[in-house]
């Protein structure tokens, strides 16, 4: 007879091979366009390095993946008995609005977040801010070409790291109907979550818009920057990244010594 205990085994190594299967494929994607976004033109990669976000360009399906090239579930594999986290409980304000504050070594960046709009959003990041999770990283992406970006929240550095949970795609509605190419416009300011191109893959890495971008609406747009804090993504933009080219680690290092939100 099969135990309750072996049964349940059972399942998470069944879950950890569905998961590990599904992150190989983002890998492959990733390697096969290093990680790029793309529209009916091929408009170029965005968000996420291995960690949020690629495509192909060769068929429909790769032109809708696009900010962020690996996903927060490509961090820390879990072992083949474990579960997979769960998102934090529900404890924000869910009808309240939040500041997320970044203190980096290229100036402090602020935007405030509408619960009512993105309360899994909201509360991820308020629960993970509350447990430093995000002090001592780095923004590890900056793209100057097509689409301009800066994205941050990988505790590894590198694109592959997260919370170890996924949270759903929320407010995708926010930046109007898709063009005849299938992308809207996310406005300079915007602020945004970085995922796999596969819905409801969002972790901890988001990326910060410095230039009017073309990108498929299958971002969830949770936060827009006040001037100051732009002006401060448009220098590390304007430095461009490190080594030349058009997608890479920033030149000007934006280092995150600290990560606050707080209800308005």
């Amino acid at each position: 007879m099969v135990t309750s205990d072996q049964r349940r085994r059972q399942l998470a190594r069944e879950k950890y091979e569905r998961q590990q299967r599904r992150r190989e494929e983002a890998r492959r994607r990733t390697r096969r366009l290093t990680l790029a976004i793309t529209s009916a033109v091929a408009v170029v990669a965005v968000i996420a390095g291995a960690t949020y976000l690629a495509t192909s360009g060769d068929d429909d399906k790769d032109k809708t993946d696009a900010a962020a090239s690996q996903s927060p579930s490509a961090e820390a594999s879990p072992s083949p008995t474990e579960e997979a986290k769960p998102e934090p409980a529900m404890k924000i304000d869910k009808k309240a609005e939040y500041t997320m504050s970044l203190k980096t070594s290229q100036g402090d960046i602020a935007f405030t977040m509408d619960a009512s709009k993105t309360p899994h959003t909201t509360n991820s990041f308020k629960s993970l801010a509350d447990k430093k999770f995000f002090d001592g990283t780095k923004c590890h992406r900056l793209t100057t070409e097509n689409i301009y970006v800066l994205q941050c929240g990988d505790p590894k550095g590198d694109g592959t790291g997260g919370p170890g949970y996924t949270i759903p795609d929320e407010n995708l509605t926010a930046l109007g109907k898709a063009g005849t190419d299938g992308s809207v416009t996310y406005p300079a300011g915007t602020v945004a979550m970085a995922n796999t191109g596969q819905p409801h893959t969002g972790g901890s890495q988001f990326f910060l818009v410095y230039k009017d971008s073309k990108l498929p609406p299958t971002y969830t747009p949770f936060g827009t920057m006040d001037a100051k804090s732009l002006k401060a993504v448009e220098a590390v933009g304007k430095a461009g990244v490190d080594g030349g080219g058009p997608d890479g680690a920033p030149k000007k290092a934006v280092n995150i010594s600290k990560l606050t939100v707080d209800k308005v």
